[in-house]
């Protein structure tokens, strides 16, 4: 389904809304604050990209990966948290706590926090808000182009000297995008910011400077695609299964397959199916009900011009 921002925005801000209010005394107070809060700080969002300055300027060891607010020292004390394009809000119930953030993040440079006088989430809670005051913000609410592609330039550039295998734009995309998102857009980049991110990579790829390059995710193709790819590989091992070798091989269409298969109640009522190709080269598993000749599969994994073989 395509991503319309416009759309999103609004329902992850007024999911934002409700959660920081339902619980308050005065609720329509409490709205009255987080709508100033989406004005400073952009819209609600579910996770940021790990080029953002949210993840990127707080300190941290240079090998590591960081992908979420809790995995950073300096936001220690993080409580009923909402995130938003430039900053996020958090609700603790400790002032001292709410202090000590206060003092941490000031620390940091690019990075401000204040307390808020007014509660969120509870009216016993001590609400902070963080924010990175170099994010600007276009007039689609999204992050400014340069500042966004020079940021995941940076990162990309940091993380290549440990680099052991190159992602792809379909693997790492929410990394890359933030959450929510869609093919090439989300709240914090639109379309052509995104599309010059996913040219970017694809360069740095095929340079070779992050290694090999790994294929894992097939989003690329549509569901109804993979869909047939899974019914494909699981039918053919169903067909060749003795129903004795719990594993096995087959060939089809050119490939070695290697099959495992279980009778998961053994009442032959579900059989459990993996397949795989190669070493990780294409993988996927399901189940197989026999009564109804019916598949049911989980998305295939691996590469795509192999998974292609099996449409």
């Amino acid at each position: 389904m395509e991503f319309r921002s416009p759309t999103v925005a609004a329902q992850q801000n007024a999911a934002a809304i409700t959660y920081l209010t339902k619980s308050l005394r005065d609720p329509a107070g409490g709205r009255a604050v987080v709508q100033q809060l989406i004005e400073e700080l952009g819209n609600a969002t579910e996770g940021y990209p790990d080029w953002h300055p949210i993840l990127s300027s707080p300190p941290r060891d240079s090998s590591q990966h960081v992908s979420s607010l809790q995995e950073i020292k300096t936001y220690k004390g993080l409580d009923h948290t909402i995130e938003f394009v430039r900053g996020f809000v958090t609700c603790p119930y400790s002032a001292e706590a709410a202090d000590r953030l206060v003092s941490a993040v000031n620390s940091v440079p690019n990075l401000e926090a204040r307390r808020l006088a007014e509660p969120l989430y509870s009216d016993r809670a001590c609400p902070v808000v963080v924010a990175a005051w170099d994010v600007e913000l276009e007039a689609d609410g999204t992050i400014r182009s340069r500042d966004a592609l020079r940021w995941f330039i940076a990162l990309s550039a940091s993380e290549a000297a440990d680099a052991r295998v190159a992602e792809t734009w379909w693997n790492i995309r929410t990394n890359i995008l933030g959450r929510p998102h869609g093919s090439r857009s989300s709240l914090f980049v639109n379309q052509h910011t995104g599309a010059h991110m996913r040219k970017i990579l694809e360069a740095m790829n095929e340079s070779g400077l992050f290694g090999p390059i790994k294929e894992s995710s097939l989003d690329m193709l549509s569901q109804k695609k993979r869909a047939a790819i899974g019914e494909t590989l699981i039918r053919t091992a169903v067909t060749n299964w003795d129903r004795r070798a719990p594993s096995f091989t087959f060939e089809l269409r050119g490939e070695t397959c290697k099959a495992s298969l279980r009778d998961t109640w053994e009442d032959n009522e579900e059989l459990s199916v993996r397949v795989e190709i190669g070493d990780h080269d294409l993988s996927v598993s399901g189940f197989y009900y026999p009564a109804k000749d019916k598949i049911t599969n989980i998305d295939p994994q691996g590469k795509r011009k192999l998974a292609e073989k099996f449409l």
